[in-house]
Order: structure tokens, then sequence, then C-alpha cells
């Protein structure tokens, strides 16, 4: 496969899933702002620390307002992690290589994005929550269209890649922003509003369902251990590694369990640190200092793909 195919397949499908994550942590945050007592609701600025991009946000918005913030992650075109901004990519992602997606997919791709431009004309806060659940729903049918139109090749395998590490990036930073900063003090911990924060971060992670057929009680720990430790749950961090580990092999046609380049063997690392922690140990030495550990991990794991496959160096995004 032509690099310059395989790189536009990766990067199509991180920004969908990119377009997803923060229509989810947005909209669970509206719905926060209805059960926070009034001097509470306006937790904005978090979600702007979730991205990495606060120096970015101060010098185009100054304050941290839900008008803002909402505009600078969903509409803002010159911040490239915006919805929109990433949706265009992805058009153009998709654009590029029509002789490889199908047909559908790229209606799907298209779609999308005028959904989310003409959205743009119109906005409101109060219509808000309707944008992001057709931003989810576009999204999730995106990642079923391309399975079950796509040969399940290494086209497939690249796109599946790119989708799993930039979920399981998402996952490590709204965890990481709520562990630190979206509770006030820590005289509110274990009382109702940690509770709401935290079913609130597992909303964010389409997380809260599965988590409460295992787990009778809302507490941190087994959260945690939920998010990040998880085997079968398909937004924990253990499982979008070792789902991006088989698709690599798959590419590769490396025998499992060994390494002849360096993105196997930085993920097949990645993958066994995980497979053999408990969250016991991530607790004792730090969950911010784990998930920052994770997220220098897929930072290498990515700059490795890309200078492996695409033959270009990497832009961090």
């Amino acid at each position: 496969m032509l690099s310059r195919v395989a790189n536009s397949i990766y990067w199509l499908n991180r920004y969908i899933e990119r377009a997803d994550n923060i229509a989810r942590f947005v909209d669970v945050n509206l719905n926060l702002m209805l059960d926070l007592p009034s001097h509470l609701a306006q937790q904005w600025h978090p979600l702007v620390i979730t991205t990495g991009d606060s120096e970015f946000f101060k010098a185009r918005y100054g304050e941290a307002t839900a008008e803002n913030v909402i505009q600078f992650l969903t509409f803002d075109p010159d911040y490239p992690n915006s919805i929109l901004s990433a949706l265009r990519v992805a058009r153009e992602n998709a654009r590029s290589i029509r002789e490889i997606i199908s047909s559908e997919m790229w209606e799907d791709v298209n779609n999308f994005y005028l959904m989310v431009k003409d959205a743009e004309s119109v906005k409101h806060i109060d219509m808000m929550p309707d944008l992001f659940a057709q931003v989810k729903r576009y999204s999730h049918r995106f990642a079923g269209v391309m399975d079950a139109t796509m040969t399940h090749n290494e086209g497939w395998h690249f796109g599946k890649m790119g989708r799993l590490l930039e979920r399981a990036d998402k996952t490590m930073r709204i965890l990481d922003v709520k562990y630190f900063i979206l509770l006030p003090s820590a005289d509110w911990v274990g009382t109702p509003l940690d509770q709401l924060q935290w079913i609130a971060l597992l909303k964010s992670a389409s997380a809260y369902e599965m988590y409460r057929k295992q787990q009778n009680r809302i507490n941190p720990t087994a959260i945690a251990e939920f998010l990040i430790l998880d085997r079968h749950f398909p937004r924990s961090i253990n499982f979008c590694i070792s789902q991006t580990e088989k698709s690599l092999y798959e590419i590769t046609q490396t025998p499992m369990g060994t390494w002849s380049r360096s993105p196997e063997r930085a993920l097949g690392r990645l993958s066994a640190q995980l497979g053999y922690l408990v969250i016991e140990d991530v607790i004792e030495d730090g969950l911010h200092e784990f998930l920052e550990q994770m997220q220098g991990s897929i930072n290498t794991i990515s700059n490795e793909i890309a200078l492996t496959f695409f033959n270009t160096e990497p832009v961090l995004a």
C-alpha cells in the first residue's frame, strides 16, 4: 500500500474519532451544569485543559465561559482540533483516497462535515445537545459503514489503528483532568458533587452503563480501573492498545510476540505493561504520573508509526 494512502486512512479515522470525543465531553459538561450548584456550574476551563491548548484559547478568547469554550471546541475554523476543523481535514483525507474507500464512506464523511458546517450558522447553546448527539451518531455510523463496506485489508487496519490510538488518548486526558482539576476542594471527596462528576466522566467515555453492570457503587478507584485496565470495554486504554497491536501485526505479518520494526516494539511494551498491571500499582505510583507516562508512550507509538509507514516527520496534533 502507498504510504500516502495509509497516512490518509489513518488520519481520516483519527479526526473522525477526535470530533466524536470532543462532542462527548462538551455535551456531558452541558448536562452537568444542570445538576451542579449555580456557583460551581461554570466549570468550562478544564475542558480547554483537556485539549492541551490552553494558551491558544486564552489568546483568542480570554475567559472560559460556556459560549467561548463551545465556540472554540466546536466551530473555531482556526483551531485545528475543533470539531469543524477535524471534520474538514477528515473530508480532505477522504477525498484524496476516494478510489480506495467505499462510496458510502465518502458520502458519510461529506454529509458529516456539511451537517456541522450548517449548524454553525444557527448555533445557540440550547441547540448544542442535539448537535453533539448527531456528531456522536455520525461517528458511530462511519465506523460501522467502514467495517461493513471496506475490505479488511491493510488500509482498514491503518484506519482502525488511528481510531483506537485517538480514543485511548482522549480517555487518558479526560481521566487526568477529573482527578486533578474538576473537584474544587479535597473536602468534596465522597460527596454527592464528587459522585456527579465521576458519573459525568463515565458518560463522557460512554462508559456509565457498562461500568454499572460491573459495579454497584460509584468508586473512583474502580472507575479508574475500568477505564484503564478493562480488557473488554472498547474505550478502555488497555482494550484500545491491545487491538491496535493486533492490527499492526496484521499489517506487518510479523509473528505475535516478536518484533522487527520500532512500532511493534513500542506497542508490545505498552500492551504488556497494561496486561500485567493492577490498579493498586497505578494508585500507589500516582494516577497523574501514570497517565502522563501513558501519554508519552502513545505519542511515541504515533511517531514511530508515522516514520515507519508514512515516510514523514510526525506532526503532533
